[in-house]
């Protein structure tokens, strides 16, 4: 079993390396769309780094399934490092598989919503 919280720690540690280094590296290399594109990357990198740590907490407890880790990581990879290869001067037509990574992040966490039901371990 993959240690989801230690990847988690990871994704955030190259959030914060990837935003400081488009705030401060690429703020007079790229247009003003391909900054935005960096920080929308680093946004959604960020948050669903956060949200994966959440998720491998919820495996160690039993009350969610390594499918909805995967499904968050590879959607992570495919969004945010679409956006991040664009920005570097990747061609636009590569922006065509970025919403294959949000696709796979909405699947993860309806993933997350239906698992935990099936496990029927969610308390309120």
């Amino acid at each position: 079993m993959l240690n989801w919280i230690g990847i988690a720690a990871i994704n955030m540690a190259i959030a914060v390396a990837l935003g400081a280094f488009g705030a401060h590296g690429l703020k007079n290399m790229v247009s003003a769309q391909q900054l935005e594109w960096w920080q929308t990357a680093t946004l959604y990198l960020f948050v669903h780094a956060l949200g994966l740590l959440l998720v491998g907490v919820l495996i160690r407890f039993k009350s969610a399934t390594q499918t909805t880790a995967w499904l968050l990581q590879i959607g992570i990879v495919i969004f945010a490092g679409s956006l991040y290869a664009m920005t570097l001067g990747a061609p636009r037509w590569f922006g065509s598989i970025t919403p294959i990574g949000g696709i796979l992040m909405i699947t993860g966490w309806l993933w997350l919503a239906v698992s935990t039901f099936r496990l029927g371990q969610v308390k309120t």
